[in-house]
């Protein structure tokens, strides 16, 4: 029903910025919650950033500060603009979606299947 497709990853240098773009299409509600989520080499998948339907945020604490999640409803679309980026934050960031209550779940662990869920985009810091 849903499909999500990010954009906007590529190589910075250390202590440089990118803004990821996740565009959705198919049934979206306002009450739906969309995320960031990202996985390196030999880590498991963790969360990044989330935005619920009114607006609130959610960070992990590793890029609190740093990253910035934001939304433009007419257009589906939710951002990523992270900012003092370093190597730690290389890995591929997905974009997620699904209700509240689901997306909850999925935050406590990033590795269910549940949810939406797009292809990834890379991000290479170095």
């Amino acid at each position: 029903e849903v499909q999500l497709v990010e954009s906007g990853g590529g190589s910075v240098q250390a202590g440089g910025s990118l803004r990821l773009s996740c565009a959705a299409s198919g049934t979206i509600y306002s009450t739906q919650c969309m995320g960031w989520f990202r996985q390196a080499p030999g880590k498991e998948r963790e969360g990044v950033a989330m935005i619920d339907g009114d607006g609130r945020t959610t960070f992990a604490d590793s890029v609190k500060g740093r990253f910035s999640i934001s939304q433009d409803s007419a257009k589906n679309t939710i951002y990523l603009q992270m900012s003092s980026l370093t190597p730690d934050d290389s890995a591929m960031y997905y974009c997620a979606a699904d209700n509240a209550f689901r997306f909850a779940a999925l935050w406590r662990d990033p590795g269910r299947d549940d949810g939406y869920w797009g292809r990834g985009t890379q991000v290479t810091v170095s």
